[in-house]
């Protein structure tokens, strides 16, 4: 950052237009690179929420926390970009008041948040972010209140990964599992994570028939995994077809492949060979 100039009312003014210099600068760069519309975007608190489903929260006290991880708010603000740079003038006055205020040692409270996961949503100070970003500051001081969701909020970069864990959050409903299995069934289609539960659920039905007894959700996925996923990946991976694609995306390609071909939901090295000549 430039030296002060020793004069903090105007410090703190050149402060905010090099903010907001940035602020159009970064969305210049971002649309000549042609990038997502979304990835300045500072995400909502309520619509990850909703995608990841609450489970609960419990209050953690003042934490210095990192800058870097706040990426959101609890409210719907577009007076800032998810840098927290100003978008606008409006919030001009009070960002240069609160501003010179720490410029002149004024005690400064500290900020509230949500976490969830490693990110943090602003309930209280977004001026107060916008301005340690601004200054070159790396943490902050926060009263934290930790959010438990259904499904972790990592991979979560802009608005559009919330369709995917949105999607994922129904999966999980529909085919209940350890963490430590579902953190072996990824996809980047969020439409996959429905057409692999038509199939859980189409596999289940089968077992049952099969059985002549009825099986809830848990012990169907239970099954599903130990006696058709985990065998059926294990061998696409001694064939060499799991490639660049996740473990999911290699058996829900084959899975539908298999039955269009030979009719049938059974798996053994035979069908293997025929699928490795047949899918390319």
């Amino acid at each position: 950052m430039p030296p002060d100039t020793g004069f903090p009312r105007a410090d703190v003014e050149n402060d905010f237009m090099r903010a907001r210099r940035r602020q159009t600068l970064a969305r210049l760069a971002h649309w000549l690179r042609r990038g997502p519309d979304d990835v300045n975007l500072i995400l909502p608190f309520d619509e990850v929420v909703a995608a990841l489903g609450m489970k609960g929260e419990r209050r953690l006290g003042l934490q210095t926390i990192r800058l870097d991880t706040i990426v959101g708010s609890v409210d719907s603000t577009r007076d800032f970009d998810r840098r927290f740079r100003p978008t606008t003038g409006r919030v001009r006055e009070r960002w240069e008041r609160l501003a010179l205020a720490q410029r002149r040692g004024e005690s400064i409270p500290p900020i509230d948040v949500y976490r969830i996961g490693g990110l943090h949503f602003v309930q209280d100070g977004h001026h107060r972010v916008s301005i340690a970003m601004a200054t070159g500051a790396t943490t902050i001081d926060a009263y934290v209140t930790e959010v438990l969701t259904v499904v972790p909020a990592a991979g979560i970069r802009r608005r559009g990964d919330l369709l995917v864990k949105d999607y994922e959050r129904l999966f999980r409903a529909r085919v209940p599992l350890p963490e430590r299995d579902y953190a072996k069934i990824t996809f980047t289609d969020p439409w996959s994570y429905a057409e692999l539960g038509e199939a859980v659920e189409a596999w289940g039905y089968r077992c049952m028939q099969d059985d002549h007894r009825f099986a809830d959700r848990a012990e169907i996925a239970g099954r599903w995994f130990a006696e058709e996923y985990r065998p059926v990946v294990r061998m696409l991976r001694a064939a060499g077809m799991i490639g660049s694609q996740t473990e999911a995306e290699a058996y829900m390609r084959v899975a539908a492949e298999r039955y269009r071909l030979i009719r049938t939901h059974d798996w053994n090295d035979e069908v293997i060979a025929r699928l490795r000549h047949t899918i390319r």
